[in-house]
């Protein structure tokens, strides 16, 4: 075992930690910028709502929005203060403990899986995301990652596609002609 491996058995003991917030006398790594962009974001929200309509009276549309928004400002500005008074843990760090890489190797994939959904269509973007993924994540051969993720994916798109008839963007696949053809083939060809 490592130092590092030592460390992070040391404080967390194998446990995990569920408490609002980590601890209730420290600020943990990237606490403070995240209370800091809720107050950004509340701010936000608070203008776009008082876009709607503004303060022209109590029944106007955008009354209920700029009164959630405000209450927002004010809490997440409470949290700010509080969080900002508290000392740092020093036995964490944010990229080992809160934001681990493989945590944002995630998000990006999930990030390019949104972008792509559209213009590949879903059977080509969820094959690259799982293939991505179960290589990424498991470290096993090129043959246990392709055989996971495509049937799993060939799994879902049965179950959703065919069983539940659940519309997905077809993008650059002929899905329409491949129903078709699984129609004729199972039909016994008679239409």
């Amino acid at each position: 075992m490592s130092d590092s491996d030592t460390e992070y058995q040391d404080h967390h003991e194998g446990t995990s930690d569920a408490t609002p917030g980590g601890y209730d006398d420290a600020r943990r790594p990237g606490e403070a910028l995240f209370a800091v962009l809720l107050v950004v974001a509340s701010f936000a929200l608070l203008w776009n709502a008082y876009g709607i309509s503004g303060f022209r009276a109590l029944s106007a549309p955008g009354s209920v929005p700029m009164a959630t928004a405000a209450i927002m400002v004010i809490t997440s500005a409470i949290v700010l203060f509080r969080t900002l008074r508290l000392p740092k843990v020093t036995s964490e760090s944010l990229s080992r403990d809160i934001l681990p890489m493989t945590v944002i190797v995630l998000a990006l994939m999930l990030v390019a899986y949104g972008v792509l959904l559209r213009p590949l269509g879903f059977l080509p973007t969820s094959a690259l995301f799982l293939i991505g993924a179960v290589k990424f994540l498991s470290h096993r051969s090129w043959l246990f990652t392709l055989t996971v993720s495509l049937g799993s994916l060939a799994l879902i798109w049965v179950v959703f596609r065919i069983v539940f008839t659940v519309l997905m963007p077809a993008g650059i696949m002929p899905e329409a002609e491949f129903m078709q053809f699984l129609r004729d083939l199972f039909s016994g060809g008679t239409n």
